[in-house]
């Protein structure tokens, strides 16, 4: 028998990962849900929201009293300002932001229109005559990866001829995410990632070039050790949630012909229907937990001191008291405040770029494709709870 203390063991289960939906729906009925190990869930948007922009809800990992292993101090590695509060948080937050993008630098991403196309397009015509010729081909392995790293890597400046290199450790970081492994298995691929991006930016001091890791070297506003924790964080947030937003949005489309053949005709809607992706199907699910400084009540629910909390985005996302028919995936969709890329202090400083990068993935993909077919319906889901994806999208023509 499931009761709301035990939801969280049921939504973590593998077998729940192609379809949470019915769990979260499930789980909204009691907005606050204290599980068995002390943690509280919280389910519905407008708690959400709120806890989102309450200063007595702390990213400090030690400001709760089941604290996880400090992997980055075990790494010999500072803590990334994302696990940081206010002030320290938004003085990093800022200073790594004007050498990023919008709203400091909107060239920095907006100007990389044409070479987003260029490399999509290229990755597209890697595989589109083996598509046309009756073989299935994988979106995941040959697409939804290889693009956000390329552009990340490009953006950074990390050399093309070590990108092979950030996959198995990108993998194992994004593990850490994963609330049932045991978190010591990450930490040589952190200290390995740590030892290289030292080096890069080493390399980087010396020759300079057009890139975020050269501009921040330069500045020299962060401590090296803080810049090398910065440079990692910025490369898995620059690639892990895009790959999984291209995967559930060609998903979505190939589950709904007539959306999909729709803005095959009207391109230009496709903004929306990005935004709206990330509401039906986000790409995170969870945040991870966070701790209560104070006793917080939500929803006639006491969060004690020190408990630590779980804001489960992807049910607030589906939350019928905020949206209407909101297991309706529709790409028109008005007031759409969704939280895709979170809310308030720690919202996703990379959004601009991951918007941009879906939009011109999925207008590329349909484009080319003609008459897409799923090969399985569900695919395979990758195992991590928190950052929800397929592991495979196999398509054939149909």
């Amino acid at each position: 028998m499931t009761t709301p203390d035990t939801m969280f063991k049921r939504i973590v289960d593998d077998a729940s990962r192609p379809d949470p939906y019915p769990l979260y729906a499930e789980l909204r009925r009691t907005p606050v849900a204290r599980q068995e190990d002390g943690t509280f869930l919280v389910s519905t948007y407008h708690e959400i929201v709120a806890l989102l922009h309450d200063p007595r809800l702390s990213s400090d990992p030690h400001n709760r009293e089941d604290a996880p292993p400090d992997l980055s101090a075990e790494a010999g590695l500072a803590p990334a300002f994302i696990r940081m509060d206010p002030p320290d948080h938004d003085r990093l937050r800022a200073q790594t932001m004007r050498l990023f993008g919008p709203p400091h630098n909107p060239a920095r991403v907006y100007g990389m229109r044409d070479e987003l196309t260029r490399i999509s397009t290229g990755l597209i015509d890697g595989f589109a005559d083996r598509y046309d010729g009756g073989e299935r081909i994988d979106i995941v392995d040959e697409f939804a990866y290889p693009f956000p790293v390329t552009v990340i890597c490009a953006l950074m400046g990390v050399p093309r001829d070590d990108e092979h290199l950030f996959k198995e450790w990108a993998d194992a970081l994004i593990q850490t995410l994963d609330p049932r492994l045991d978190p010591g298995l990450q930490r040589q691929a952190m200290t390995e990632m740590g030892q290289y991006m030292a080096a890069l930016i080493g390399r980087h001091r010396q020759d300079p070039g057009d890139d975020m890791l050269s501009g921040m070297t330069a500045e020299g506003l962060l401590p090296p050790e803080t810049l090398v924790t910065t440079a990692i964080m910025l490369f898995i947030a620059g690639h892990e949630t895009t790959v999984n937003l291209i995967t559930n949005g060609m998903l979505t489309l190939l589950r709904r012909p007539e959306v999909l053949d729709r803005l095959r005709r009207e391109p230009e809607l496709m903004p929306g229907a990005v935004e709206e992706l990330l509401r039906y199907e986000p790409p995170v699910h969870m945040l991870s937990p966070r701790g209560a400084l104070a006793d917080i009540e939500v929803a006639g629910v006491t969060i004690p001191k020190g408990a630590s909390v779980v804001l489960v985005l992807a049910s607030g996302n589906r939350d019928p008291k905020r949206f209407r028919d909101p297991d309706v995936f529709d790409p028109a969709r008005e007031d759409n405040q969704h939280f895709g890329f979170g809310s308030g202090v720690h919202s996703c400083f990379g959004a601009p770029l991951a918007r941009l990068e879906t939009q011109i993935a999925l207008t590329g993909l349909i484009r080319r494709l003609r008459d897409p077919r799923l090969v399985a319906d569900p695919p395979p889901y990758r195992s991590n709870p928190r950052l929800r994806g397929p592991e495979h999208l196999f398509i054939e023509h149909g």
